[in-house]
């Protein structure tokens, strides 16, 4: 039989044979029921619906196109076509046609949560960690509107996101029903593509675009609105094929690239800024090969935009994140002579500080990048390259090995031994400052972070939303040694880190996973602990609490203001009442406990990253 969705549908004919009703969702039987004791037309319609309607007998298959099916059952199969297999959701009214067809369809696991933010958080997080693109489903206007900060950080990380909603059936909405809202236009500022379906026959089609567009790169989420009565209207005959995916690895230009080396090799100083489309494009290890050669520190995306690491945080010449303001930055590069740019934001700052350029006017610039907004956006660039970043990172260094002269080679060898000692003696330096630390109570950021630290595995996955306690001393210590395995804020829509850990774990199973979370970040998003428990997600989540939005703090000081500071000024510190985080953890059914002592919360952590359920620690930090 025809495995391929071209070739099943280009198929007239149809043959009748017995078919084991087990192998066939719930939701057909009532179809195949009027039919001669169970014998149905069957044709093959490969990957439309997966191998849960595969005969293991006889590898044949239901033809669902010849049957009528529902909206949202058409939906379900272009879905299942494109191997979508997770689904996200806390639903409502309007969208309650999908958990019906949800209930006898084993060919999803739909993720149940109580609050929006933590729902899409978990969808964003499983589609990261994954490479796949999963699917979260909220609730018409209000439920949209929940969602709409971790969509936001969905549009800034460029994450493959496809969020639904129900929409208000069409013929109440002349008279302004309750609920009714113009989702698409709520949700088209931060979505590649929003769009409302109109007619049941387009469902599949708008599906099939949704997940096209949304792997496209530059990537990002995408929104549709189904309306309720479009969800149970029948569609005949439905065009179930699966979505088309473009090869995204597009090589930049040979000239352009050809450009660079010759840049590259001719710098005295060179410095490379990289950032997260370095780890998406599968581009780490190109990227330390081209460090390598050319001798230049890596720096990576700023803590304003951290996410994914470009390298491994123990290769030596990894030197962290490069800074929040704008004179920061300029300070850092001013050292260097050619700045390659590489998958990353140029730049994207917080707080206007002079000089308005953080780059030194003597720097030559380069940017590679599979996101052209981006290149060249704020700064005059020498050499702009738009391609695939690992495609070009490999070009680059190909380029370089043949055209790189001995004496540029020795230069660049004796630029590794430096960089390499400057990273010892930093390292050094930051251990001394811990160790100066360890009796201080409550724990210090330094401290606390030591201690996390001594308890990783090396497969740890972190999910980090600790925004002024981690100070990025996995980092500098050298304990993320999988790049894609470090999970931090790109938009700063706070809520995120608890709900992202878990959909990290669900994507990754078998490796640890942490949640690493401050006190204020952690109750925009605390509803994900009853998800945690409800699915028996075993991630270990560790509050930082240090009682205040302490970043506020930090703002202030630089806008000069100093107010901030002190204990009466109100919207800064949580604190009367204070937050019980363990006995909140407890009410949503995840075990939990405090923890003052730095070799206490090590061995506890150590115990629970290995454990099978989820567990939340809270620890005193001092201000």
């Amino acid at each position: 039989m025809p495995t391929s969705a071209g070739a099943c549908f280009a198929r007239k004919t149809h043959v009748h044979e017995d078919v084991d009703m087990a192998h066939v969702p719930k939701r057909y039987h009532y179809r195949c029921a009027s039919r001669f004791a169970f014998r149905v037309r069957i044709g093959s319609i490969g990957g439309s619906i997966r191998a849960a309607l595969i005969l293991a007998q006889t590898h044949t298959a239901i033809s669902l196109a010849s049957f009528p099916m529902t909206g949202i059952e058409a939906f379900l199969e272009i879905l299942a076509a494109a191997g979508i297999t997770h689904l996200f959701g806390n639903p409502g009214t309007t969208e309650l046609p999908l958990n019906a067809a949800l209930a006898h369809d084993s060919r999803f696991r739909y993720h149940f949560g109580i609050q929006e933010v933590p729902v899409v958080a978990m969808a964003d997080g499983y589609t990261m960690a994954s490479g796949r693109p999963s699917v979260v489903n909220v609730h018409v206007a209000c439920g949209l509107g929940n969602a709409m900060g971790m969509l936001y950080n969905a549009h800034c990380e460029g994450t493959p996101l496809v969020i639904t909603a129900g929409q208000q059936d069409r013929r109440l909405r002349l008279g302004e029903p309750v609920l009714d809202g113009d989702l698409v236009s709520v949700a088209r500022p931060w979505t590649k593509w929003s769009y409302e379906v109109q007619r049941v026959d387009d469902i599949p089609t708008a599906v099939r675009r949704a997940v096209q567009i949304a792997l496209s790169p530059p990537t990002g989420p995408v929104f549709l609105s189904l309306p309720l009565d479009l969800q149970l209207e029948t569609i005949t005959s439905p065009d179930l094929s699966p979505p088309t995916l473009i090869d995204r690895r597009v090589r930049p230009a040979a000239e352009a690239l050809r450009q660079a080396a010759k840049i590259l090799a001719s710098a005295r100083r060179p410095v490379i800024l990289a950032g997260s489309r370095v780890t998406e494009s599968g581009g780490c290890d190109a990227l330390a090969a081209l460090a390598e050669q050319l001798g230049a520190p890596v720096f990576a995306e700023g803590t304003t935009s951290h996410g994914r690491l470009p390298l491994r945080s123990d290769h030596p010449l990894y030197r962290s994140v490069f800074g929040y303001w704008s004179s920061d930055i300029r300070e850092q590069l001013a050292p260097y002579d050619v700045v390659f740019a590489v998958g990353l934001n140029l730049f994207r700052l917080y707080i206007h500080r002079e000089p308005a350029c953080p780059l030194p006017p003597h720097a030559r610039v380069i940017h590679l990048d599979n996101a052209p907004h981006e290149i060249g956006k704020n700064f005059p660039l020498e050499l702009g390259i738009w391609g695939d970043p690992h495609s070009g990172l490999v070009e680059l260094n190909e380029r370089l090995a043949q055209n790189m002269t001995g004496e540029q080679r020795t230069a660049a060898a004796w630029r590794v031994q430096q960089l390499t000692a400057e990273r010892q003696s930093s390292q050094s330096q930051l251990r001394a400052t811990i160790a100066e630390q360890q009796l201080s109570r409550p724990l210090t950021p330094l401290a606390f972070m030591n201690a996390i630290a001594a308890a990783l595995p090396d497969n740890t996955a972190v999910v980090e939303e600790a925004i002024t306690t981690h100070q990025n001393v996995l980092e500098k210590l050298g304990i993320i040694r999988d790049p894609a395995a470090h999970f931090a804020h790109r938009g700063w829509a706070l809520g995120w880190g608890l709900g992202c850990a878990l959909g990290v774990k669900l994507a990754w199973p078998d490796r640890p996973v942490l949640g690493l979370l401050g006190d204020g970040s952690a109750l925009y998003g605390i509803q994900g602990l009853w998800s945690a428990a409800h699915h028996q997600i075993p991630v270990t989540f560790v509050i930082a609490n240090n009682r205040q939005y302490k970043i506020l703090k930090v703002c202030g000081d630089v806008l000069n203001l100093p107010e901030l500071r002190e204990p009466t000024c109100p919207g800064i510190n949580i604190q009367q009442p204070h937050v019980d985080f363990v006995g909140l953890a407890r009410s949503f059914g995840v075990e939990a406990e405090r923890i003052t002592e730095p070799d206490a919360l090590t061995a506890r952590l150590r115990e629970s990253l290995v454990g099978d359920r989820p567990r939340l620690i809270e620890v005193s930090i001092a201000d």
